[in-house]
């Protein structure tokens, strides 16, 4: 790890997340976990992962169980393990592949699971930061579309969604692996620039947050 920039704190004042949505580990599972280290590289901020690679996470089956009972999904099955990290950081990444100009099946699956928080808690994700970063396999596929698919949940689920700002990464964070997995992400120059930029639109904001919460300073 580098040493520390001016922006880091000694102790880390805000937890990010960083989910990979793809079926495999390979580019996308590299691209989350980058942008994870550079975040507690450069702003000192603690870092959490999971990986949907081989996870059993069935689809939502609006049975309405999560609204009648407010007791969580009546599924039982790998989703027990997501939901207390999503509650629990205060910032996420999701990362998905693009496919066919959307996520992935199993990151929608994920995320149409999350009503079961918010049935029972409607405020669950109230006020957390999120941001997208998609990984086509051509540099204009179908990154932007995908993003905005993240970005729609963020804003239903009453958080903050953020980009990385005019200039390369207007929605969020848009990654070229050629279809080359991880080797064609780090090849990509302009889509870690992208992904970093928004890293740090994401935790600034993050910060902001929790100092007006705070009734203090952001850093």
């Amino acid at each position: 790890m580098s040493t520390p920039s001016d922006s880091t704190v000694l102790a880390p004042d805000i937890t990010v997340l960083g989910v990979a949505g793809s079926p495999r580990r390979r580019a996308t599972h590299y691209a989350v976990n980058e942008v994870l280290e550079y975040a507690a590289d450069k702003h000192g901020v603690a870092v959490d992962s999971y990986s949907l690679h081989r996870k059993d996470i069935g689809f939502c089956r609006h049975c309405d169980y999560c609204v009648r009972k407010q007791q969580g999904c009546i599924i039982e099955d790998d989703m027990a393990e997501l939901y207390p990290k999503l509650l629990a950081a205060d910032a996420w990444i999701l990362a998905s592949p693009v496919y066919q100009g959307q996520i992935s099946g199993q990151l929608k699956a994920a995320l149409d699971r999350c009503r079961a928080l918010v049935a029972s808690d409607q405020h669950a994700f109230r006020d957390k930061v999120g941001a997208g970063l998609c990984v086509g396999g051509d540099r204009s596929g179908g990154q932007e579309p995908a993003l905005l698919a993240l970005i729609g949940f963020f804003i239903i689920n009453e958080m903050v969604p953020v980009g990385g700002g005019s200039f390369g990464a207007n929605l969020g964070a848009a990654v070229w692996s050629r279809d080359k997995g991880a080797a064609g992400v780090k090849a990509d120059e302009e889509g870690l620039a992208a992904s970093h930029r928004t890293v740090d639109r994401l935790v600034r904001m993050t910060r902001l947050l929790r100092a007006a919460a705070a009734g203090g300073e952001a850093r």
